[in-house]
């Protein structure tokens, strides 16, 4: 959410920045109902100064130092007061009803994209960054097969690592079970994330979130009012969390930090739930697109400077490219253009995995910052050196997702055979197993 002062000084900036994310929003509206509320708001406080003043007239009348005749002055001016009275519960309802049309709009205020950000309806129009390969690839940065590469599907249900049949039956549509080392690769997976960070970046403290939150989470990291489509939600009204992120960024909320504390890093994990709205014809069958999975994420909250986002936003990034880096999986990054953007972000990279069988890339990571926008709805503010609050700014990046990855890995290493080299990374974690090959 943005300040509304900004939004009122920034009004021409705020409807650019709209259209060029491609989100239908009407600033001029917004303004207008704000100068009603605070219409509104001045009618309400002077009706009520004067009620106040009317209530302590009647109080002094009622009093032993009151006038002789107090009694019938009491009475005349409850007898006005109630007029007044009147007027003042009208202008309040009228006032909540605008407030809640203000906080609708208010809510749904595009941030304005870094002027960095490419322009472009949706994801065809992302620019390439960078790429990377293994030095072992034999094509440079991708593989190159002397054979047509299995998928991931048929690869699982060959070397008996999936069943999707079942779990379609057990789960629904996009259920699957992990069998044999294809759920020890997820455990592998996991322990390696881990180890990496825990060795690499100490000063990102890890927590196990909950994925099961409520309605104001959802709303204060940005995902309500627009993803309510993509959301599971239980009969109580509380959510399923598409991503650790919305915890562990509520983790943070109604708090008052000092400079000192910052910034402050996580390293945070929860499963993780998507209805995958407006989907249903992509991707499904197999591991790309699925209900239910399970998601490292990194959260850093810092001080309000531009300069420390852009830093830590290309920390995270480069956090995300370790991990895929140690288990030699070839990789491009793209910034996303504006059409490809959420509601609160700034700015975002996307790291895409290259996928043989489709003889593409596929998005794994998903790196982005968002200024204040989070903080203020989530009430998370810092004191500076000059003892004035201001809100952090927060910036988040996948650092593994499970089992999507599994795709890429598996496709990636596989032999004409159709057995799986298992990455060198991830052979300790798998009790030095080298190869996955058919019973």
């Amino acid at each position: 959410m943005l300040d509304i002062k900004f939004i009122r000084e920034n009004a021409e900036l705020i409807a650019l920045g709209a259209v060029k994310k491609h989100i239908p929003f009407d600033v001029q509206k917004l303004l207008e109902v704000d100068d009603k509320r605070k219409k509104l708001s001045q009618e309400v406080e002077e009706k009520r100064a004067r009620q106040n003043k009317v209530s302590e007239e009647v109080a002094r009348l009622s009093s032993p130092e009151g006038s002789a005749d107090g009694g019938q002055a009491k009475a005349d001016l409850i007898r006005q007061m109630q007029p007044l009275k009147e007027e003042t519960q009208k202008l309040e309802e009228e006032l909540k009803e605008v407030m809640v049309e203000w906080q609708k709009l208010m809510v749904s205020v595009p941030n304005i994209p870094d002027v960095s950000v490419p322009e472009g309806d949706d994801d065809a129009a992302n620019v390439e960054v960078r790429r990377w390969g293994p030095a072992s690839s034999a094509g440079g940065d991708i593989p190159k097969f002397d054979f047509t590469p299995k998928d991931h599907i048929e690869l699982m249900e060959n070397l008996d690592l999936a069943d999707f049949e079942t779990g379609a039956k057990v789960a629904g549509f996009r259920g699957y079970f992990l069998k044999n080392e294809g759920a020890e690769l997820s455990f592998a997976l996991w322990q390696l994330s881990v180890d990496l960070f825990r060795k690499n970046h100490p000063e990102y403290s890890m927590m196990l979130v909950p994925s099961l939150v409520k309605r104001e989470t959802l709303l204060g990291s940005g995902y309500l009012p627009q993803g309510e489509d993509d959301l599971y939600h239980t009969q109580d009204n509380d959510y399923l969390a598409g991503t650790a992120e919305v915890a562990t960024m509520s983790y943070f909320s109604d708090k008052v930090y000092e400079k000192k504390d910052l910034p402050m890093k996580k390293f945070a994990f929860s499963p993780a739930f998507r209805r995958e709205a407006g989907s249903y014809s992509k991707d499904t069958k197999g591991l790309y697109r699925v209900h239910e999975f399970m998601k490292f994420e990194q959260v850093i909250i810092c001080e309000a400077s531009h300069e420390e986002s852009v830093k830590y936003h290309e920390e995270l990034l480069a956090n995300a490219e370790q991990i895929l880096q140690a288990l030699e999986l070839p990789y491009h990054v793209v910034v996303n253009c504006g059409g490809d953007l959420g509601l609160g972000q700034v700015k975002k990279y996307d790291i895409e995995t290259w996928i043989p069988s489709k003889n593409k890339y596929g998005e794994t990571h998903s790196c982005s910052y968002f200024h204040d926008f989070q903080t203020r709805r989530l009430n998370i503010k810092y004191r500076d050196s000059d003892n004035k609050l201001k809100f952090a700014h927060s910036l988040n990046n996948t650092a593994l997702a499970t089992p999507r990855i599994l795709i890429q890995l598996l496709e990636n290493n596989q032999l004409s055979d159709g057995s799986i080299v298992i990455p060198k990374a991830l052979r300790p974690y798998m009790g030095g197993k080298e190869k996955i090959s058919k019973k």
